[in-house]
């Protein structure tokens, strides 16, 4: 199990109070964010300052975005229910036309289809609600997988590719769910919801699952659980919460997750074939009410977090860092925090660095004085890093080596 280590953390970290309890749950809201530019001081020997600047304003509550090929970013916000644009670093005012009604609740990740440039295809992620199928009282909702074509201008051949069949009721609300294609083109969805405790280890179920589907939303042959009793053939593993970050590993070609305890928990795991990653039998997080929700946080045969916080941070987003502008940060794994230990203004983004075994060496954390809740962060085909902000006047932000 690799433990959390603060050593060598920025100016922002030494700020930053971490409360260890869940008595203050209430504070003041996140501030507004200024016009910027902002310097940060780095703990990596050798670096030169790094500055943070606006891309954008006007966004609200983003939830992913895309580069597109020619400089474009495709932006989803999650409570419009619409997709957003910024065209030569501008903002449209008007959302991407030419998406109909898929009884969306709530909309989440965005990617592109690994031969974007040929044939256009975008795929996104969705809470799909509706009427309960067998007649009772109040809404249904689940995980939706959706693609359609991207011209540039307007989407078209919009689809559903894949629903699962996890469907409950009534609606209160919906976790998050990724998508991430791998390098062989086959895609990794993740079918989360925190509320259904039985579930992730119900593997006659979808929920609390990443599922792994091909571009069509078909199965692949080779899925660890195809032909086997018990198990829904879609699952690649299981026992997940709220999944909120999917990433590959620039060198290995892994799969790397962020996954919401409860208070404490959040987790990044290393995704392995048909493995269980333990939720709700194993977490490191207490309930919302501070009661234990496991006894034993690493019991034999289930996946243990490569990285683990407590008190939580509200995971988010995450990506390696693997370009050549921030060489220092080469290999280091970002990860998006919209709160700490549950108290507002308190998001932030934590850079990790891990040595050659595989075992965390450190964490820095950055931003936690703009006080603003990290939903995504990616790295740019210009070699920079860019995330948005998860507020209702969000922000794209840009990471700057400082000539």
């Amino acid at each position: 199990m690799i433990r959390p280590t603060f050593r060598g953390l920025a100016l922002t970290a030494i700020l930053m109070a971490f409360p260890f309890t869940a008595t203050a749950q209430f504070g003041p809201p996140a501030n507004p964010l200024g016009d910027g530019p902002w310097v940060y001081s780095t703990f990596e020997r050798g670096m030169p300052p790094v500055r943070v600047s606006v891309v954008t304003k006007g966004l609200s509550h983003p939830w992913a975005f895309a580069f597109l090929p020619g400089g474009d970013i495709l932006l989803t916000e999650r409570d419009t229910k619409q997709f957003r644009i910024l065209r030569d670093g501008v903002l449209d005012p008007d959302p991407v036309p030419g998406l109909p009604d898929l009884n969306i609740d709530r909309l989440f990740d965005l990617t592109l289809h690994p031969d974007f440039e040929s044939n256009g295809r975008i795929y996104f992620t969705y809470i799909k609600s509706g009427e309960p199928p067998d007649g009772t009282e109040g809404y249904w909702a689940t995980t939706a997988l959706g693609r359609a074509r991207f011209d540039g201008q307007r989407l078209s051949e919009v689809e559903d590719v894949f629903v699962a069949d996890a469907a409950w009721a009534p609606l209160a609300g919906g976790d998050g769910s990724r998508v991430i294609f791998d390098a062989d083109g086959t895609l990794y969805l993740a079918s989360s919801h925190r509320r259904d405790l039985e579930a992730p280890q119900n593997t006659e179920t979808l929920i609390g699952k990443i599922l792994r589907l091909n571009d069509d939303g078909s199965i692949p042959d080779d899925n660890p659980f195809v032909g086997e009793n018990g198990y829904r053939p879609e699952i690649f593993s299981y026992g997940h919460r709220t999944v909120l970050g999917l990433t590959i590993h620039p060198e290995t070609g892994e799969v790397w997750e962020t996954e919401n305890g409860p208070q404490g928990g959040d987790e990044v795991n290393v995704l392995q074939a048909g493995a269980n990653f333990g939720w709700p039998i194993a977490t490191y997080g207490r309930d919302y009410d501070g009661t234990i929700v496991s006894e034993t946080p690493r019991p034999e045969g289930m996946i243990p977090p490569r990285v683990f916080w407590v008190p939580s941070i509200t995971t988010s987003g995450i990506t390696f860092y693997s370009a050549d502008r921030f060489p220092q940060w080469q290999g280091n794994l970002f990860v998006g925090s919209m709160t700490t230990g549950r108290i507002p203004g308190t998001g932030h983004v934590e850079r990790i660095v891990f040595a050659d075994n595989g075992g965390e060496l450190r964490r820095e954390v950055l931003l936690a004085d703009l006080k603003q809740r990290i939903r995504d962060i990616r790295q740019g085909p210009d070699g920079l890093l860019y995330l948005i902000t998860d507020e209702n006047e969000a922000a794209m932000l840009r990471f700057e080596p400082v000539e």
